[in-house]
């Protein structure tokens, strides 16, 4: 069983930055960001396997990356949108499995 613990969540304006951040109990090939809104599914934001992607809507303003040495997966929110509000949930898993282990969650709020 494979523990993730996220942190990093938090309030702010319009246009500010966030950095999530998530460590893992055990090194795993997938390492990810979902995050889902009141009311809304769940939404993939960002994965690292051999390279990194993100969801188009947050192309330009979000960047994830991993530290492999610490297990620690980052989610670096620049310019954040009232839109980006949502619990931001941390992933993991093997090539087998997928995406199988998931993280308690850290609250993003963003005001106008």
């Amino acid at each position: 069983q494979v523990h993730l613990v996220e942190s990093g969540g938090g309030s702010v304006q319009a246009g500010g930055s966030l950095r999530l951040s998530c460590t893992a109990s055990e090194y795993t090939y997938y390492m990810g960001w979902f995050r889902q809104a009141p009311g809304k599914e769940r939404e993939w934001v960002a994965t690292t396997e051999r390279t990194t992607y993100v969801v188009d809507s947050v192309k330009g303003r979000f960047t994830v990356s991993r530290d492999n040495a610490t297990n620690t997966l980052y989610l670096q929110m620049n310019n954040l949108k009232p839109a980006d509000t949502a619990m931001y949930i941390c992933a993991a898993g093997t090539l087998h499995s997928g995406y199988s282990y998931w993280g308690q969650g850290t609250q993003v709020t963003v005001s106008s």
